[in-house]
């Protein structure tokens, strides 16, 4: 048998240790996306629906059951994360065929649009000509498919979506000037009572504040005022309907809105004496706590970033 020179190394054993090696080196250690609430033990995952009070993983069914008792429901969402949308979609499928038709409140139209939102749901506009009566690109801009699902659910039902939301305009006017430089006629369409005295919602906007770019909004009190004048505005409005209607009712907006309840959900309770129940759809992107007064319940969800569209080259020609 012929003897291997020192040093020599079979050519196998060679390459299974570059592999090993490699392999090491281009397996590094991921932390999985993970959330705990505050003061319990244990984590969840994405896709997990945790009631937050209790701190226990529920199933949809469970979820649906519970929102029974609510009369009005308020689902939070990231306006461009896409799952979320299916989500909304699908609790609100559930609501309307366990307790039947519910108004959908809607913080994506204004206020002003609701007769041209009557008409559209009643049959007398086609969808083209209500999207252009509702200038949709401008006073909201997210794409309108995200939320026709939404809509075309609640007109195949006979439910009625109800616009919450103020003029964006007036809103952006506050933010850089203060309620005191608006004009009386648009003072008056806003709600008739702010309230600016909540010093933990002042606290969490502070956070909001400080971490978004302010080329526009250098004063932080006129930028919580527009906060406070957006969600009292859509309260009132929300409340004006409980009024006349105690039909259960499903609220659509942004999480921030309805987090700890400081915004829309607190101000509609002051306003009129409603159970409301919250649903955070929450992007998990790492291991972090949530509280448990974030909302009633949260739904973790995959994050979604925006990818620009793959540029292809162009043929060459002969």
């Amino acid at each position: 048998m012929k003897k291997m020179a020192p040093g020599y190394q079979p050519a196998i054993l060679v390459f299974v240790a570059l592999f090993l090696l490699g392999g090491c080196a281009i397996r590094p250690q991921v932390k999985v996306p993970l959330a705990s609430i505050e003061g319990i033990p244990g984590h969840f995952g994405v896709g997990r629906i945790i009631h937050l009070e209790t701190g226990k993983a529920i199933s949809f069914d469970e979820l649906i059951s519970q929102l029974g008792s609510a009369d009005v429901v308020f689902i939070g969402e990231v306006h461009d994360n896409p799952e979320h949308h299916l989500i909304q979609v699908q609790i609100l499928q559930a609501l309307m065929s366990r307790y039947g038709p519910v108004t959908v409140a809607m913080e994506f139209f204004q206020e002003p649009q609701q007769s041209v939102i009557d008409r559209y749901m009643g049959g007398d506009l086609t969808e083209e000509v209500f999207l252009e009566d509702v200038d949709w690109k401008k006073t909201w801009g997210f794409d309108y498919h995200f939320y026709r699902p939404l809509v075309l659910l609640t007109k195949e039902k006979g439910g009625r979506i109800l616009a919450i939301n103020t003029p964006r305009d007036i809103v952006k006017k506050v933010a850089r000037a203060g309620l005191s430089g608006l004009e009386p006629m648009e003072r008056d369409q806003l709600a008739g009572v702010i309230d600016l005295g909540n010093e933990k919602h002042r606290t969490y906007l502070r956070g909001v504040y400080e971490k978004h770019s302010r080329k526009n909004l250098k004063d932080f009190d006129f930028f919580y005022q527009a906060q406070c004048a957006w969600e009292d505005t859509m309260a009132e409005n929300i409340a004006a309907y409980l009024k006349g209607d105690r039909d259960k009712m499903v609220v659509f907006t942004g999480n921030g809105h309805i987090i700890d309840k400081f915004g829309i959900p607190g101000r509609t309770i002051k306003r009129v004496p409603v159970s409301v129940s919250t649903i955070l759809l929450y992007p998990l992107t790492k291991r972090e706590t949530i509280s448990k007064k974030a909302a009633d319940y949260v739904w973790l969800t995959g994050d979604y970033h925006r990818k620009r569209p793959m540029i292809r080259p162009r043929p060459q020609r002969n």
